[in-house]
């Protein structure tokens, strides 16, 4: 069970993230938002950050073997980047229409490549 709440909690995480990382580049479509100083963009980012903040850790130490979970640091790692790429592919397809292109679909084969050779070995 911990790996499933780990999991859930790296996905929130994430969706935290990739909004304070990128929602602000969306925002700048609207006019009242492009009057924004950059120092209140920054600021607004880390408030959006803490929340991730506030389920990343708990992730990871719920998930670390140290601690009683079920990934090493790296599978948790691993896990963080896969997330964290399919949460982002996820955002742009929906807020920017990003076109999937077959150079993305190679680099997802490289990273369930990385999930293999992470999990696959001990």
């Amino acid at each position: 069970m911990n790996g499933i709440n780990t999991i859930l909690l790296l996905l929130c995480a994430n969706v935290f993230m990739t909004l304070a990382w990128y929602a602000h580049l969306k925002m700048g479509e609207f006019e009242w938002f492009q009057k924004w100083p950059l120092i209140l963009v920054i600021v607004a980012s880390w408030g959006i950050a803490f929340f991730e903040y506030c389920l990343q850790v708990p992730a990871n130490r719920l998930g670390f073997e140290g601690n009683g979970g079920p990934f090493s640091l790296m599978q948790l790692k691993v896990l963080q980047e896969i997330i964290t790429l399919v949460v982002f592919l996820i955002f742009s397809v929906v807020a920017f229409q990003m076109q999937i292109r077959w150079n993305h679909i190679v680099a997802c084969l490289c990273l369930i490549g990385a999930v293999y050779f992470v999990f696959g070995f001990k």
